[in-house]
């Protein structure tokens, strides 16, 4: 093998998808609970996404930001429609999202208050990325072990803790990152009560609130953004993951007089905003903004607790918790979840997460159906069965 060896990858191939399924190389079939880890959000190789893929491959695949082209301009146009942005910065995945974020938050506080303001709050157990600025607003050290000094300038508080957040805040703070479910963290939600805190002492400090929704957002958690089930509104969101349904494209959406701050010259990416991604995504946010489409993400993300519910009624020695939202489950063994996870691998052909040793994580694709649901419900009951305390 010639790839590096820094992923822990299960023994099996792929060479082809179709909606929830992916099949390997030897013809098995598996059932996508993973979905890329939230990124194909309509399934894999959906009819139409990849006949807009190949019809915007064959007129134009890539030019310059230095020129506009029709794909970029009209998604960006309709992330605006659809949110509480008026500019949107494309780039090519999760990580650079939130380098943008972070980038435009201190240029933001630079220009209009002074070097002094640099400091970002951001959240213990969180995730961002791998970058040095995302990991470093990553509230999981065991990330930065080798990578340090890490980028200076963070605070990292505990989630859902209101006076640890009322403390950090300060003259010098420039901006909090929140993700609104804490992905990698465990699938930890974050209260309404604490968003709404967040906003008010950002209000209060002159910060932004950035919200990192690129696994939340495009619909995972059954509304196109998952800021939109609270009454708060971030200032800047960073988006990827299911943006272009398995496209590499990444966005931060933005008011107008934070995103004034990204002159020319200050932030930019060679691919970001590349037609074809942009044109995938276009059909993304046709599929998911269609009548009745969120509302389905939201009746089978309760389906999908409820199963998850009836199992942890069940089996209370083995089960501490369900959380989530939508289609973003997370089930919390009280054992560790990775011989479950590799029992419905091996013998079930199901695809799923294990994330902080105990959390099982439940990231279907958007599509998937309700005997679907039922099956896993069902292999996962046998899975529990099979290992011991």
């Amino acid at each position: 093998m010639y790839l590096a060896k820094n992923y822990k990858r299960f023994p099996v191939a792929f060479v082809k998808g179709k909606g929830t399924r992916l099949f390997d190389e030897e013809g098995n079939e598996y059932l996508d609970f993973c979905a890329g880890i939230a990124v194909c959000a309509l399934g894999h190789a959906p009819d139409e996404l990849s006949k807009a893929i190949c019809e915007q491959a064959q007129k134009l695949i890539h030019v310059s930001n230095l020129y506009w082209t029709e794909p970029q301009a009209k998604l960006a146009r309709l992330l605006c429609e659809h949110s509480f942005g008026e500019r949107v910065f494309f780039c090519n995945s999760g990580a650079e999202a939130v380098e943008a974020a972070l980038k435009l938050a201190r240029r933001y506080a630079w220009k209009n208050f002074g070097p002094e303001k640099n400091e970002i709050i951001a959240l213990e157990n969180s995730f961002h990325g791998r970058t040095y600025g995302a990991l470093s607003a990553t509230g999981q050290p065991v990330y930065w072990q080798g990578f340090e000094p890490i980028v200076p300038g963070f605070k990292h508080i505990p989630p859902n803790d209101i006076k640890a957040l009322e403390e950090a805040f300060s003259q010098k703070t420039c901006a909090i990152i929140l993700e609104p479910i804490l992905g990698e963290g465990g699938v930890i939600p974050l209260s309404d009560e604490f968003v709404q805190e967040a906003r008010k002492l950002a209000d209060k400090y002159q910060a932004l609130l950035i919200f990192d929704e690129i696994q939340t957002g495009i619909g995972r958690t059954g509304k196109l953004f998952a800021y939109e089930w609270t009454s708060v509104v971030p200032d800047v969101m960073c988006l990827a993951k299911g943006l272009a349904g398995g496209m590499p494209l990444g966005a931060i959406v933005a008011t107008e007089k934070v995103m004034e701050a990204l002159e020319p010259g200050t932030h930019a990416s060679t691919f970001g905003g590349n037609p074809v991604s942009c044109a995938a995504a276009l059909v993304v946010l046709e599929k998911v903004l269609a009548n009745g489409f969120l509302e389905e993400v939201t009746l089978k993300g309760k389906a999908l607790f409820q199963k998850l519910e009836n199992l942890a009624e069940k089996y209370p020695e083995k089960i501490a918790q369900v959380r989530g939202k939508g289609l973003m489950q997370g089930l919390e063994l009280k054992i560790s979840a990775t011989p479950v996870a590799n029992f419905l691998f091996e013998q079930k052909k199901i695809l799923l997460t294990v994330i902080k040793d105990r959390v099982l994580r439940f990231t279907p694709p958007l599509v998937v159906a309700y005997r679907e649901i039922d099956a896993l419900a069902e292999a996962l009951e046998e899975a529990l069965q099979s290992v011991s305390l």
